[in-house]
């Protein structure tokens, strides 16, 4: 890419990232263009359309944790635990913005459909929950569902919700990582 569309495109993310932050119901492409000082039409050059904008924002986040997770060198639930107070820190860097942007397809359709956003989210969680999964004797035939119970336990709304409670980030991670390893016992069991 040349430098000035590497530029804009950048531009557009922190456009999306700060309208996301500070005036969510107002994210149109008209808004988040007019915020980097681009066209309209500039800003459908770079993204066919706003959910693609907002993917694109959600994947550098997700690619933040991904990159974590894989130079984290700790193992087996030291690892998962390390990679969930990471996750919860993202969420208060940028968990605002992360509760905007929500698919309307469930999880594992989209894990199987190899979405651009869950493929990254397997790559950052496979090695941590694999890995709390051999700590808990559970066969690996259940990590997609074990991938799945993370999702739904560990979404961005939550974790603000329960922060927003007077929990701290760490006694919100410490209640739900011990309520996560329950329920993969419980899923195995089931």
């Amino acid at each position: 890419m040349r430098r000035d569309a590497i530029r804009n495109r950048r531009k557009l993310l922190d456009a999306a990232g700060e309208t996301l932050r500070t005036e969510p119901d107002a994210a149109t492409m008209a808004v988040i263009a007019e915020r980097a000082n681009l066209s309209v039409a500039t800003a459908y050059r770079y993204f066919p359309s706003l959910d693609e904008l907002l993917n694109a924002y959600l994947l550098e986040v997700i690619v933040k944790l991904r990159n974590y997770s894989h130079d984290c060198p700790k193992t087996g639930p030291a690892l998962f635990e390390d990679v969930v107070r990471e996750w919860a820190r993202l969420i208060r860097t940028y968990g605002p913005t992360m509760v905007q942007i929500r698919s309307r397809t469930g999880f594992l359709t989209r894990l199987r459909e190899n979405d651009e956003v869950i493929t990254p989210v397997r790559d950052t969680w496979e090695r941590p929950i694999r890995s709390v999964m051999r700590h808990l004797g559970l066969s690996d035939a259940y990590f997609d569902h074990a991938l799945f119970l993370y999702n739904l336990m560990f979404d961005p709304r939550e974790i603000l919700d329960l922060t927003s409670t007077g929990l701290t980030e760490e006694q919100a991670v410490s209640r739900m990582t011990a309520a996560y390893y329950g329920a993969l016992q419980g899923w195995a069991r089931g």
